[in-house]
């Protein structure tokens, strides 16, 4: 029962920094990457769809991504969705594909995005402390019905806390990797 819901509680913690992960894929570096336009939502024939299912998403270079889309017609629907992202990219069609310049960025920008990424790392703290606090409430009812002793509880308490402090350690390695990607010139 207990070793049940530690693995339960592990996978929901795992699936919190895989989120994080994703998350902090989509922000912008000085470098081009096709994550970065991956989730942009695109108003294909009236339906929001991502832009890696409408089109080949490539970086051929550092500073540069190039989208061709599998449909032509859907070239000026996929140019207006970026344009109305959050990204501040301009982009560049010559008809067939849409080139995206991706501009350095400044060291005021740069310190603006460690924070984002700051916010985010502790929102996921945030959130592998929920899980924890659901995992606590678990183990008090099982005592609370004498499915497991006070001992087993304060076991598997210990047992909780590590993993917790297992998987805040590594979204705080995520935001460090982050951090130091966005930082690099």
């Amino acid at each position: 029962m207990i070793k049940e819901l530690m693995r339960e509680t592990e996978g929901k913690m795992k699936k919190a920094v895989e989120v994080l992960e994703a998350d902090l894929r989509t922000l912008r570096t000085g470098r081009a990457s096709p994550a970065l336009v991956e989730r942009v939502m695109v108003d294909y024939y009236g339906t929001p769809t991502p832009l890696n299912q409408l089109a080949t998403i490539s970086a051929p270079e550092p500073q540069l991504l190039t989208i061709r889309p599998y449909d032509p017609q859907s070239l000026a629907d996929i140019e207006r969705a970026i344009l109305k992202s959050e990204l501040g990219l301009t982009p560049n069609n010559d008809g067939k594909i849409i080139r995206l310049v991706i501009p350095r960025l400044t060291e005021e920008r740069r310190r603006e995005l460690v924070r984002v990424v700051r916010k985010r790392v502790e929102e996921g703290r945030v959130a592998i402390r929920n899980i924890r606090r659901d995992a606590l409430e678990d183990l008090r009812e099982f005592e609370k019905e004498k499915l497991i002793s006070e001992d087993d509880f304060y076991r598997a308490k210990d047992d909780l806390q590590e993993l917790t402090d297992r998987y805040i350690e590594q979204m705080e390695e995520v935001g460090q990797r982050k951090e130091e990607e966005i930082m690099s010139i």
